[in-house]
């Protein structure tokens, strides 16, 4: 999500006249997009404003602006921390810089208030083009579940979607540009449209996405059990386009845990989206996110965890140990009472559990050949991904291919975090 913020906001500056800088000593303006969904990432952004003080205060002249997950509703606090901050932006609020860019621009006066204020009003018509052959599109912003460990509705506020119009329109620009594959996003992304006229739903957008030509692959992140619909899930299994590939965080495998954690959720719903997914579609690719170390966690409900992800078998599992936010349920009401070694132990524990349930779904494919979409090329070597998400790194077999193609790769090996192959000369695909 914040990469896409960051992609439109260059795209705005650019209509301002602005460019891109090689590195910070070249610019007028530095801008650092935040995440806050751990502390390891605001440390990382307090490190580097740290660093840019310093410059700033040796004298270089650069203004510095800070956006995203970061940034709340008020800002006095991070202002009195970083007094060297020029401008704050909460998420998808992009005024604030622009208008610092058009205070510190050179061009005449008046023309750049005229582009800035219709930039302003219409900036979710403004795209940039990423790198390479892939796109984050976000249809639904912010978060309406209040989980009790989690920051992001009060930084990003309550669930907005985009018109389906709006979405389409920056789909089909980016098809034009030689795109192949887009990733709606949302925090929950089946949420979105419950709050549109008419309701449309993520599996709307699936249905029109279908017609755009040029866009070859469709994947969506991230999931919430309850939003996940058969609707939904249907519509997955209909598509050509759509790729069998779920990324659904159960974040405990124990009923109680979930029940502090306000997921709003049972694991026996849970399951039971799983057991959909994989009905109708028996080689789907379903990740899962898990947090160890919550207020409270007892060995038991570690081990519910433990049994749930051996018992599901899932592709990928992404980890991390809980660690407070500022401002949430479960900063201001519970205790962090897990040491940390234990969390780190736990971490460990669904680090191997995630490195040998992957390791041997990958296996499998050995001696198959899977379909890859080709993002790089360089000499000898290819890389891409599998519908199923799976990095592939392949040899061109001495055919010509470019990057954005659709290849078929024969897989020779295979560990938990990838496969390797070459361009296969015969047809005989599986599906991964």
């Amino acid at each position: 999500m914040n990469q896409a913020d960051s992609l439109k906001l260059s795209a705005g500056l650019e209509a301002l006249g602005w460019q891109t800088a090689e590195n910070e000593r070249d610019s007028s303006l530095v801008v650092i997009n935040t995440c806050s969904v751990r502390q390891h990432a605001e440390d990382r952004a307090y490190s580097h404003l740290g660093r840019l003080r310093k410059q700033k205060e040796s004298g270089l002249k650069i203004q510095i602006a800070v956006m995203g997950c970061m940034v709340g509703p008020k800002t006095d606090e991070l202002s009195k921390r970083f007094p060297y901050v020029d401008a704050w932006a909460r998420p998808q609020e992009f005024d604030p810089i622009l208008q610092l860019a058009e205070s510190i621009s050179e061009a005449p006066e008046g023309e750049l208030g005229i582009l800035s204020s219709i930039l302003n009003r219409d900036i979710s018509r403004t795209y940039a083009r990423p790198e390479g052959v892939s796109a984050f599109i976000p249809v639904v912003h912010g978060c309406d579940k209040f989980c009790t460990y989690c920051i992001v509705p009060l930084r990003r506020g309550r669930e907005r979607s985009r018109s389906v119009e709006d979405i389409m329109h920056e789909i089909k620009w980016l098809a034009d540009r030689d795109i192949k594959e887009v990733t709606l996003l949302g925090q929950t992304v089946e949420a979105y449209g419950h709050d549109l006229p008419d309701s449309p739903t993520l599996a709307t957008l699936f249905e029109e996405i279908e017609n755009i030509n040029g866009i070859k692959r469709v994947r969506f992140l991230t999931s919430y059990p309850k939003d996940m619909t058969d609707e939904i899930i249907s519509s997955v299994a209909q598509s050509s386009k759509v790729c069998e590939h779920f990324n659904i965080p159960v974040q405990s495998g124990s009923n109680s845990m979930l029940g502090r954690m306000r997921r709003g959720y049972m694991v026996e719903d849970f399951e039971n989206r799983v057991e959909k997914i994989r009905t109708l579609m028996p080689n789907a690719s379903i990740a899962t996110d898990v947090i160890v170390g919550c207020p409270g966690e007892t060995q038991s409900e570690f081990q519910e965890t433990v049994d749930l992800l051996e018992k599901i078998n899932f592709n990928t599992i992404h980890v991390a140990a809980y660690s407070p936010r500022p401002g949430t349920y479960a900063d201001r009401k519970m205790d962090d009472d897990i040491p940390k070694e234990i969390k780190k132990e736990r971490l460990q524990i669904i680090e191997a559990i995630h490195a040998e349930s992957s390791g041997n779904i990958n296996s499998l494919v050995v001696g198959n050949q899977v379909e890859v979409l080709v993002e790089t090329l360089a000499g000898h070597q290819g890389m891409g991904r599998t519908r199923g998400g799976v990095i592939v790194h392949f040899s061109p077999n001495g055919e010509k291919i470019a990057a954005g193609e659709l290849v078929l790769v024969e897989i020779t090996s295979a560990t938990a975090w990838s496969l390797k192959g070459h361009v296969a000369n015969t047809l005989s695909l599986a599906v991964v």
